[in-house]
């Protein structure tokens, strides 16, 4: 299934208007009657770990309800939150949730986490050289907080036995934004190297002064992909459209891992899941587990607007634990278990009910 390459996403508007309908979705429409739903216009923003995916469900809904248009800009989780905080859109994607401290400043009462996909946050590198590389958490925040600062160091020689490292110099590059992806990151080291990992974890840490900033998970990508010697975070779709290079990761269970749709299947699987839906899969025990496989959820506010808004964000839901299940694999990312995926089923039916409901997530992540 064709989905809209990283490069084309440098030269169009931030924001996408699902207007256009990509092959894929023309097929998706073709196996289903329409939604029913009045006419309604769904702003969004966020996330920019799973857009790949919403870009690809949001053509493929539109095949199925040509009166909903829904427009989801990137920007980084950060963004996301702050937006969706302010009820300047109508719903955000974020790749972790609210800090218990922020929740005080969601204007819009309660609201639901919505999970929809995982994927893993590849360990990209530029190094023509070495084919294949091997890292394990405490070298990789070795070489992320700037300890490490060539490819040839003894740690490095030290996961990869046999492996012509050269003496290039090794460049950072992480994001500039405000990033789900970048706390998850962190995160995994938090959790996998405590000791070697001395930056903290967040949507932004303190990095060091020689590395290099880019926008996005596409900015930090293009940037790998353009500097000899790079290394970056980036997930999945946007890695391999780039056609960039990542390495194994050494799991919880000691084996060095290749980021994929099975391996982050195998991660969320262990994931024990809070009443609120969200969930944790980092470094998560299993031969076959990737080590930074994350999450992301859509935040929808439990009461909305207006009806039509309402009746629209419920429809593309139950589109997304439907036929957008179906499409997740296509474009690099991993359906939902289908434990969780009853439980989010279930939460949809709460949009729209008064406050009191059962089951809302207002302070508690």
């Amino acid at each position: 299934m064709k989905r809209i390459s990283v490069s084309l996403r440098w030269l169009v508007p931030a924001v996408l208007v699902v207007g256009l309908v990509t092959s894929g979705a023309a097929v998706a429409g073709a196996k289903n009657a329409p939604v029913q739903g009045g006419s309604a216009t769904l702003n969004a923003s966020g996330a920019t770990f799973p857009q790949s995916y919403y870009e690809e469900v949001i053509g493929a809904f539109k095949q199925k309800d040509s009166n909903v248009t829904i427009n989801y800009a990137g920007g980084g989780s950060g963004k996301g939150r702050q937006d969706f905080a302010d009820q300047v859109v109508d719903f955000a994607g974020s790749d972790a949730p609210y800090k218990p401290e922020d929740l005080a400043g969601v204007k819009g009462g309660t609201f639901f986490y919505f999970p929809t996909v995982a994927a893993p946050i590849t360990v990209s590198y530029n190094l023509s050289s070495v084919k294949k590389l091997q890292l394990s958490a405490e070298t990789l925040a070795k070489i992320f907080s700037g300890e490490i600062k060539t490819w040839d160091d003894a740690a490095i020689k030290a996961d990869n036995k046999g492996a012509k490292l050269p003496s290039t110099a090794i460049t950072v590059v992480h994001r500039a934004d405000s990033s789900g992806t970048t706390e998850n990151f962190t995160k995994f080291l938090t959790a996998a190297a405590p000791t070697a990992w001395t930056l903290g974890s967040g949507s932004t840490v303190s990095w060091p002064a020689d590395t290099q900033a880019g926008q996005g998970n596409s900015g930090v990508g293009q940037t790998v992909k353009n500097t000899d010697g790079a290394i970056g975070y980036v997930d999945f779709a946007d890695a391999k459209a780039l056609k960039l290079q990542f390495a194994r990761i050494k799991n919880k269970d000691g084996k060095f891992v290749a980021p994929s749709v099975k391996a982050t299947t195998a991660a969320i699987d262990k994931a024990q899941v809070k009443g609120d839906l969200t969930y944790d899969p980092l470094n998560a025990s299993g031969a076959g587990a990737y080590p930074i496989a994350a999450p992301t959820w859509l935040l929808v506010y439990q009461n909305q607007s207006d009806s039509a808004k309402g009746t629209a964000v419920k429809n593309f839901l139950n589109y997304i634990y439907g036929n957008g299940q179906k499409l997740a694999p296509e474009v690099d990312y991993a359906p939902l278990p289908k434990s969780l995926l009853d439980k989010a089923k279930a939460q949809v039916k709460k949009v729209g009910a008064s406050s009191s409901s059962s089951g809302a997530s207002t302070s508690t992540t």
